[in-house]
């Protein structure tokens, strides 16, 4: 099963989206973006649900885009994985990770359903 050349590139926009502070902190975007029953593994091993996701104060995001490695695999015509690997830098340093998300078609668009991030650790 292929993703179109859309599919593909709405859903890297969309992702890339989430590591630029002006779509990450605008709130109703993020309503937009996330589904209702979003949920997050973070990189920290913590989990967020969609409310403490929106909740987390503006901030400036100093990450490497385009995302790396970024690959799109097709679960059903309306679901679709991504995964890439982040770079970012923040006040205790540069952290990389794998992430994962998982993205459902609606009405709407995209939305995202589920995210995962596993810390690279600097040895690697």
């Amino acid at each position: 099963m292929d993703m179109s050349d859309r599919d593909f590139d709405d859903l890297r926009q969309l992702e890339e989206g989430l590591w630029r502070s002006d779509v990450r902190f605008n709130i109703q975007r993020m309503e937009e973006v996330l589904a209702p029953d979003f949920f997050e593994f973070g990189r920290s091993s913590r989990t967020y649900s969609r409310a403490e996701t929106l909740a987390v104060p503006a901030q400036e995001i100093d990450a490497v885009i385009p995302l790396r490695d970024f690959k799109v695999r097709p679960l059903n015509p309306d679901v679709a994985q991504v995964t890439y690997e982040s770079e970012a830098t923040y006040p205790s340093g540069k952290q990389r990770a794998l992430r994962s998300s998982i993205w459902i078609r609606s009405s709407s668009g995209w939305r995202l359903i589920f995210h995962q991030g596993t810390p690279i650790p600097d040895s690697a």
